[in-house]
């Protein structure tokens, strides 16, 4: 680290919640500490800068977070500065409130800022960044889906709780001799269906990268009871699409937030069980992935990242994020791991889709 001045670094979590957040308050506030600088945590995300919801961190309100779930600074993913909920005339309209945010931001006489979140917050931190914020971003998400980095903390927690629930599911599947369809999150990315799929020993995996027939997800249903198994685990990203269907959603784009996908698995269960005549059920794990301790190599990344953060605020390396590449945690530029056209989706060709087709999982396709 090049300088060891006294600073003013704020700390900000945005977007979802993810197993992780704390570990990353946690190891940016003590390596901070250390250095000599104040940590102002800024409550729900840039919301907080917008209302100047701000408090001093102290040792005392870091120790002991390192294997809580959530984030003890709050978090919000429906107010973004740039496009912000207002009410105007009785209709919620979209307006820009980072003028308002930047003058806070120097009111406060912060030096720099540490956003953690995932596409969304960190795509909001690169435009306050070319506004003149001093910001560095921690890409966080359960879905893995953001771009420069191998993965994102959170990721392996909300995995392992997919993979422990599809353990659950197949001795109740294969004693009532039903078809069982679990949607898991994701978004627009099937790494959580993938990785949890193959662990938990789905028989089908849908993900959004694959547009998937349904006739061909009912073939592979009868195939199995032909071959006598009598029951199947299909897993799908909430984010699966069929071919020539449309995309399911709970919610459509309002102001201020985007759409809500789910829903794909309760419609999939039901063509199952109208096309072959299998009891079929569907269950949503919804929340669950996002919630709970973090495992051990969560906790393990976010404190790399959360003290790789502070480095390069030392180091005055403005308008990037952290990235994991293996050995290493180094910086890119914020520009070239958010944005239009940079969500990391799952690469066809990648081992682990060539693995789960040669053990004779399908993916509907």
């Amino acid at each position: 680290m090049r300088s060891r001045r006294p600073r003013r670094v704020g700390l900000l979590t945005g977007g979802g919640d993810c197993p992780g957040l704390n570990a990353v308050i946690r190891a940016a506030s003590r390596t901070a500490f250390l250095l000599g600088w104040e940590v102002w945590g800024i409550e729900d995300g840039f919301d907080g800068l917008l209302t100047r919801n701000v408090r001093r961190l102290t040792v005392r309100d870091v120790r002991g977070i390192l294997q809580l779930g959530g984030t003890i600074l709050g978090t919000t993913n429906r107010h973004n500065p740039f496009c912000y909920p207002v009410r105007r005339r009785g209709v919620m309209v979209e307006s820009d409130r980072s003028r308002q945010v930047m003058k806070n931001y120097r009111a406060l006489g912060l030096d720099a800022v540490i956003a953690i979140g995932g596409d969304g917050t960190l795509g909001i931190a690169e435009r306050f960044s070319r506004l003149g914020m001093q910001i560095v971003g921690v890409p966080k998400t359960i879905d893995n889906d953001i771009a420069s980095t191998v993965v994102t903390f959170g990721f392996d927690t909300a995995v392992s709780t997919a993979t422990d629930a599809l353990d659950k599911l197949h001795t109740t599947a294969e004693s009532h001799k039903r078809v069982m369809v679990v949607e898991v999150m994701g978004r627009y990315a099937g790494w959580i269906a993938l990785h949890s799929g193959v662990a938990g020993g789905a028989d089908v995996i849908l993900i959004p990268e694959i547009p998937f027939d349904v006739s061909k997800v009912c073939e592979a249903v009868l195939a199995r009871e032909r071959a006598g198994s009598e029951f199947s685990i299909i897993v799908v990203a909430e984010g699966a699409l069929a071919r020539r269907g449309r995309r399911v959603l709970r919610e459509r784009k309002q102001a201020g937030r985007a759409a809500r996908l789910g829903g794909v698995a309760e419609w999939l269960a039901g063509q199952i069980a109208r096309r072959t005549g299998k009891e079929t059920r569907s269950l949503v794990l919804g929340h669950l992935q996002r919630g709970g301790q973090p495992s051990s190599f969560d906790r393990i990344l976010g404190t790399r990242f959360g003290a790789a953060a502070v480095r390069l605020v030392a180091e005055e390396r403005y308008g990037t994020m952290v990235a994991l590449d293996p050995p290493r945690v180094l910086a890119v530029p914020l520009a070239e791991a958010v944005g239009q056209g940079r969500m990391k989706k799952v690469p066809l060709d990648s081992d682990i889709v060539q693995s789960a087709r040669d053990m004779g999982i399908g993916f509907g396709d």
